[in-house]
């Protein structure tokens, strides 16, 4: 009876043991779970960033150039035939681009066609042509065919930034009629019914989108009314308390709410009209329709040149000519072809005439991406296709060797003293808490303080690598000591009383032993310390480092920028071309950064000692 009443109690407390056990297994498993989806999530954000950045940067690496036959000219750049180097220089070398352009396209005749036409080349490639005649003035009367830079919205449409081309080879035969400036393609065959399809689907998706505007205007309409509405009801009630300031007010409120409801009523009226419009040229079948620049852009290439299409049918097209036909004569099936810009020309910065322009100098070979030297060899510029990361790079080396010389001695030295001379008092413990302190303070705060000692106290220049170095310094300092006292902790203590036991002096027992064993971890936090300082922006910015610097250093005195601050710049330019200059300058610099703490755990791996 006994043996039975202890077996009892015991079962079921090991029961309780499993069950709880059982439980607590579920959690772990739960635990580990949860943290392995964090951990994968992370990593897919981080991917995410790496591929984001990495698509819109690569394609910096390469820029577009155009080959041009270009003249040099001697009535352009040394009429009188002095060979003089002021003449050479002071030369219109954009005119021989001009001319280049214009002998490639005699029939760009207008005046804002030619400006369009001219923009097709960089303001930087006559720079490029007055070197080489500075270089070699035996080139004056002769003609080169040379790669010339070509301009950022051509290089985003070379890169199929700005709009996507089809070509389609038409099945029919080609008829062309000339009808003054106006030229008209017929087809045998039914080549434009697919254009025509592609135009009323284009206008069904628009008409709905109108659709949803006049459903928000009508919206506006009805509570503009509902508010005169009220505003008549408040106009009643003041009249009826014979309050004549209450009824000055209340009428002045409903002349304003009329006033609303008159705009909202001609809103309503335009949506509904372009509503309508739209969704009758879709709906109807066949017919002729009117493209506008909302609408993809059709062109047709026949017989050697180039028709916009103005207005389209199953069967022919009429527009204008952006390049001069041949001639007049049939074209066979096969022989003719239908372009399509796909991004519709109101929704780029490039016209339909310059990207024509481009494709028929591509077609001829003309037109080639090579890799972008200038980006790494050039300061900042207005222009994206000019603009280089050159200065910035000057400008961070200067600036992190400033801080490297003046931040890794004192760093050192601080630490030291603290860790081996300093007396264990209160004054001691207060720095040792004011450093660690510092380690967490915002960067800003370390521009604020250069910007009140460096430059309005001691008056030292703007924007100068000498100022970032001193303000990196401060803020570098705290890293730097922690971790070379960290170092220094590290290193037995036996080293220091064997170096003492044999006579050596503390300063030898110092140097000679203790220092040379803590250097790796030394090291290594610098090149932390470093790295961080190469990526920070804020304490920069203060000290005016944000100026836009054309030249590239060449001491810590000269003005400059550096890599964060360039990316920061970049970042906030309207341009589309500045997007992929910024995400490759993020490339750069993650390269300096990975470069750098690779080199920290290299240092640590062959120089640390295991005790």
């Amino acid at each position: 009876m006994n043996n039975e009443m202890l077996q009892g109690p015991g079962k079921r407390t090991i029961d309780y043991v499993n069950a709880s056990l059982k439980r607590r297994y579920a959690k772990e498993r739960r635990f580990r779970m949860i943290g392995l989806g964090a951990v994968l999530l992370g990593l897919f954000f981080v991917s995410m960033l790496f591929v984001s950045i990495l698509a819109n940067g690569l394609p910096a690496f390469q820029q577009t150039y155009v080959k041009l036959d270009i003249h040099f000219d001697e009535q352009v750049i040394d009429p009188d035939g002095s060979r003089d180097p002021e003449t050479l220089m002071r030369a219109d070398y954009a005119q021989l681009i001009r001319s280049a352009l214009r002998e490639k396209f005699p029939g760009v005749t207008g005046r804002r066609d030619k400006r369009e036409l001219y923009g097709i080349i960089s303001g930087g490639a006559a720079i490029h042509l007055q070197q080489m005649v500075m270089e070699d003035p035996e080139l004056i009367g002769g003609r080169e065919s040379l790669w010339l830079l070509a301009d950022d919205e051509v290089d985003m449409l070379w890169k199929g930034r700005m709009t996507d081309t089809d070509r389609k080879a038409a099945r029919g035969i080609g008829s062309v009629v000339s009808e003054g400036d106006d030229i008209r393609v017929l087809s045998t065959s039914n080549d434009f019914a697919g254009v025509l399809a592609e135009v009323k689907q284009r206008l069904s998706r628009m008409a709905d989108r109108a659709n949803e505007e006049l459903q928000r205007a009508e919206r506006r309409y009805a509570r503009s009314a509902s508010a005169v509405e009220d505003r008549r009801e408040a106009v009643e009630k003041a009249r009826s308390a014979g309050d004549a300031a209450r009824t000055v007010s209340a009428e002045s409120g409903l002349a304003t709410a009329l006033s609303d409801l008159e705009t909202r009523s001609r809103e309503r009226d335009a949506a509904q009209s372009g509503y309508e419009d739209l969704r009758r040229r879709a709906d109807s079948p066949g017919g002729e329709e009117q493209l506008s620049d909302e609408l993809p852009s059709y062109m047709v290439a026949i017989n050697g040149g180039i028709v916009e299409v103005e207005n389209v049918s199953n069967t022919q097209i009429s527009g204008k000519p952006i390049l001069p036909l041949d001639s007049l004569e049939e074209a066979a099936a096969g022989s003719w072809d239908i372009v399509t810009y796909s991004t519709p020309e109101a929704a780029r910065r490039m016209k339909d005439n310059t990207v024509t322009w481009v494709n028929a100098l591509a077609g001829e070979g003309r037109v080639q991406k090579k890799f972008n030297t200038i980006f790494f060899t050039a300061g900042d510029s207005r222009e994206p296709e000019q603009a280089g990361i050159g200065g910035a790079v000057a400008g961070s080396f200067f600036t992190l060797l400033v801080t490297l010389a003046l931040a890794f001695p004192i760093g050192v030295a601080a630490a030291l003293y603290l860790e081996e001379f300093a007396p264990k008092n209160r004054w001691t413990d207060l720095i040792e808490v004011n450093i660690n302190n510092l380690a967490a303070v915002p960067s800003i705060v370390f521009g604020l303080l250069g910007l009140a000692v460096f430059i309005n106290f001691f008056g030292l220049p703007r924007s100068a690598p000498l100022v970032g170095g001193l303000v990196l310094t401060l803020m570098t300092l705290p890293t730097i000591i922690i971790a070379s006292r960290a170092a220094l902790k590290s290193v037995p203590p036996s080293i220091r009383e064997a170096a003492l036991g044999v006579g050596a002096s503390k300063m030898q027992a110092m140097f000679h032993h203790i220092l040379p064993l803590a250097m790796p971890g030394m090291l290594t936090g610098t090149i932390i310390g470093m790295a961080q300082a190469l990526g920070e922006t804020a304490p920069l910015l203060m000290i005016g480092m944000v100026a836009f610097i054309v030249d590239i250093p060449s001491g810590p005195l000269d003005p400059a920028a550096v890599l964060p601050v360039q990316i920061f710049l970049w970042a906030d330019s309207p341009e589309r071309a500045f997007v992929e200059k910024t995400s490759a300058a993020i490339i750069v610099l993650l390269g300096f950064l990975i470069v750098m703490n690779a080199l920290a755990v290299i240092l640590r791996k062959r120089f640390e000692r295991r005790w």
